[in-house]
Formats: structure tokens, sequence, C-alpha cells
């Protein structure tokens, strides 16, 4: 994921925001809340620290197969949780886009992380590129009447937010169309 170093912290600025966020969000008195909300913030650091630029920081080969086992775990909780909340198929394409982009990168040579050899864009990440262009366009329409409060129930609480807890999934969609562009 090493596109123009500008663009690269500004993804990180926005992965990591969207994961702090995500933290505040586990603090919910709704559990299945405090469960989505802690996938995300895995999602939202895993990012951000790929989108750190290749010449502030090139982690160590070692690195690129502890991502993909992080998100394969992570995976994997997703499907035991998509039997039950069909939400978490979208997590389950998120996590698992995340164990494809950290074996391309452990599998690729040093220094030819943006290359393609000439190919055209590999089917695997066109297909994801579809799918989260769609997500993330699919989301920001949603956003625009989103409801603030429940009727009667009070303040709402910042990790309970519905419009927020939106916005930090669309600013992951946006941060995956980007890294997947960048690879």
């Amino acid at each position: 994921m090493h596109g123009p170093v500008p663009a690269a912290w500004l993804l990180v600025a926005l992965c990591a925001a969207t994961g702090a966020y995500c933290l505040l969000r586990m603090r919910s008195a709704v559990q299945e809340q405090r469960r989505a909300a802690g996938g995300e913030a895995l999602m939202g650091f895993g990012m951000a620290v790929m989108a750190v630029p290749a010449a502030v920081f090139t982690p160590p080969r070692w690195a690129w197969p502890l991502y993909a086992a992080v998100f394969g775990a992570a995976a994997l909780r997703a499907l035991w949780s998509a039997r039950s909340t069909p939400h978490h198929l979208h997590h389950l394409v998120g996590t698992a886009a995340m164990v494809y982009m950290s074996a391309a990168m452990a599998a690729a040579p040093p220094g030819a992380h943006h290359e393609h050899g000439g190919l055209g864009v590999p089917p695997l990440t066109g297909a994801l590129l579809v799918y989260f262009t769609g997500y993330v366009l699919h989301s920001g329409a949603r956003l625009v009447p989103a409801a603030v409060a429940v009727a009667g129930s009070g303040p709402v609480r910042w990790g309970d937010r519905p419009e927020l807890a939106r916005v930090c999934r669309l600013s992951m969609g946006i941060g995956m169309v980007a890294m997947l562009l960048a690879m």
C-alpha cells in the first residue's frame, strides 16, 4: 500500500481516527454494537499500520504473514458471527481483503510493491475494488438522513450514535479502496 507519501499519511490518519472512535464505541451498552466495534477497531488500526509510507517504515518480511494470521483469525470470527448477523458478512469481506493484501505484500519481492509486472489489475483485486466502491457509494447514500437519537430515549452516548458508526464504516471502506488502488 505504498502510494504517494501525503496520501499515505492522510490514510494513516483516517484509519487511526476510525480505529480510535471504534474503541470508544466498544463502551456501548449494546452487546452487538460492542462486538462489531471491536472488529472495526482492529480493521482501522490494521489499515493504519499497513498504510504507513514505505519511506518511513518498511515492516520486516516476517510481519506480513503475521498480519495475514491476525486478519485470518478475525475473518474466522466474522464468519462465525455472520451466522446470526448478516452485517458480519461485510466484516468477513474486509478481513479477507486484509489477508489478501498481507499475503500479496509477503509474496512481493522487496521494493516492488507497486508493480504488477505489466499484467494489469489482478482479478481478485478488481473484484474487491468493485465491492468496496459499491459499499462506499451505498454507505454514503445511507448517511444522508441518519437518525441522531431514538425518540424518547434521551441523549445518545458517543459510542451509540448510529450516524457516527456509519461514518466509521464508510471511512474504512474509503480507506480500503485507496489501499487496493495502491497495491
